[in-house]
């Protein structure tokens, strides 16, 4: 092989590399399953998108990919809510509501209900209860969670009635 087909070969190469490079996910650009409630659940959460914080736990709003009114995002991947998602099964386990299971405890917080579950490290999942919509926060940075759902229960209060999701 010549030196200039080494070259153009060599070149192309890192040409592939740095374009792989420069569309890869290393940013804090989230990305996150839409839920697919029901018509009256969809109404709720997208009352809810309107009346969420643009600032929570001092995290602006910065929405996850695919843009959802079931969606909302803050500081990036740091705090990710979706609305409508599907009740979880440790909402219904004996263990978590006699406080047996340390991976999932009931509690609330500026009167919103919710259920904490610990995640791979740092990660928590909080699930709303008692409201008619499910919501889950998901706090992915190891921060103190409190911060984060004191901003977010004026919105839940206001947007999800209290009852039982179906």
């Amino acid at each position: 092989m010549n030196s200039f087909r080494r070259r153009h070969a060599v070149l192309s190469a890192l040409a592939v590399l740095i374009t792989a490079a420069g569309c890869s996910s290393a940013d804090d650009s989230a990305s996150t399953a839409v839920p697919g409630p029901d018509a009256k659940v969809t109404e709720l959460c997208q009352n809810l998108d309107k009346a969420l914080p643009a600032k929570v736990d001092g995290e602006s709003r910065d929405d996850p990919e695919p843009a959802s009114e079931l969606t909302a995002g803050w500081g990036g991947v740091a705090i990710i809510l979706r609305c409508g998602v599907e009740r979880p099964p440790k909402m219904t386990d004996p263990k978590v509501a006699n406080g047996h299971d340390a991976d999932a405890v009931p509690g609330g917080v500026n009167g919103v209900d919710w259920l904490m579950e610990k995640q791979d490290g740092d990660a928590y999942r909080f699930t709303t209860a008692n409201r008619e919509a499910y919501v889950e926060v998901a706090v992915t940075d190891g921060r103190d969670s409190t911060g984060v759902l004191i901003d977010l229960a004026p919105a839940v209060k206001k947007a999800i009635p209290e009852g039982i999701a179906s």
